[in-house]
This record gives structure tokens, sequence and C-alpha cells, in this order.
């Protein structure tokens, strides 16, 4: 099977599908969509640029997880209040590293809504929030590309010349994104103040959240 097979439309709809692949996949959230398979497609060859690719996959993606942000900063129901409670103690815990966690989140292929939505309830700093998020995106997808590019048909070539349908990668794509949304459920089940109370007891610390008011 050709690389190309997976994603037909491609060649047509060039650098505005992934912008939109990009975009509507990062909005919806704790269901992570992995649009970066389009992105490390795109990059395989030299029909598309590089670092247009890289730019653009940030950007949508930036743009997308700003709107979750600025919902959860608004108070609005992502989640159920009784799971904002049960997160509290790790809503404080990542509002004090801020920057930084919302910066790890973006560069690394996790769930990062789970870092986005306690950022945007506890108010960080949108602005903050977007520089970091947006550097972060860019490290990831300027990673993702530059692998796919000088090394994708290496590496993808012995996997794909065994497969003649690609029905078993859509099958793969879907159960990745499943494996990753119950992750992510058994995470905001977990009891926060449990956990951090031992290796961070001022998570659980009432007069903390006085003291930064």
């Amino acid at each position: 099977m050709d690389l190309w097979e997976l994603f037909p439309f491609t060649p047509e709809v060039g650098y505005l599908g992934l912008t939109i692949v990009s975009f509507f996949g990062s909005l919806v959230p704790f269901v992570p969509i992995p649009s970066f398979v389009l992105l490390v497609t795109m990059a395989v060859g030299t029909q598309f640029d590089i670092h247009i690719l890289a730019i653009i996959g940030a950007v949508a993606a930036t743009a997308a997880k700003q709107i979750i942000f600025y919902i959860s900063y608004g108070g609005g129901r992502i989640i159920s209040e009784k799971t904002k409670k049960r997160m509290k103690p790790f809503q404080k815990l990542v509002k004090r590293y801020g920057a930084t966690a919302a910066f790890v989140a973006a560069a690394t292929p996790i769930p990062d809504d789970i870092i986005y939505i306690p950022l945007g309830l506890s108010k960080y700093s949108p602005k903050k929030f977007f520089i970091a998020t947006l550097l972060g995106k860019l490290v990831l997808c300027y990673i993702l590309v530059l692998i796919s590019h000088y090394m994708g048909l290496s590496i993808l070539e012995p996997v794909l010349e065994n497969i003649d349908d690609p029905l078993p990668v859509y099958i793969g794509i879907i159960i990745f994104a499943a494996a990753m949304t119950v992750t992510v459920i058994l995470v905001l089940r977990l009891d926060w103040g449990r956990i951090l109370g031992r290796i961070a007891p001022w998570t659980i610390d009432d007069n903390e959240d006085k003291n930064q008011n």
C-alpha cells in the first residue's frame, strides 16, 4: 500500500486540509484525534514545504486549544462540579508551573487538555498560555515533520508493503484515540487530594488559595 492511500484527498486539499484537520482534531476536549497522522503523511517527500506544514499544524492546534482554555477560563461546564472539586489539588499544582506545564503538554503527544482546562479554571494568564502552547506545538510539529521527511519512508515502507487495505490503519488510529480517551477518563476520576497530599501538601491547603488571591 502506498502511503498516500491513507489520505487520498490530501493532494487536492493540501495545506487547507491540514489546517482544518489540525484545528478540529484539537478542538474536541478529552477525545484526542491523532491529526498528526496527516501531518507526518504530508511531510514525506517533497510535495509540501515542511516548514509550512509545521507552522500550520502548530498554529491551528494552538488556536483550538486557546478556545478550550477560554471556555474553561470562563467557567464553562466542560467537566462536572464533582470532577472540578476532585481535581482542585491538581489544578493548583498545574497553575504553579503554568507556562512550563503548558509547554510540556504541547510539546509531547499526551492528552494535553488535562493540563489546559485546569489552567483555564485557575484563571492563568491567557497570553502566557498562548505563547507557551504555541512554542510547544511548534517543537512537536517540527520534530514530527523532520522525522517523517527524512526517515518516514524508510520507517513506514516495510510496514505498509504488507498492508493492501488502509482499513487496518484507520482501525489502529481509532484504537489509539480510544485508548487515550480511557486514559483521560481515568485521570479525571483519580482522587488528586489523596495523591498530591503526600508529595505536595500545599495543594490541599485552603490557605494557599487565600494567599494567592
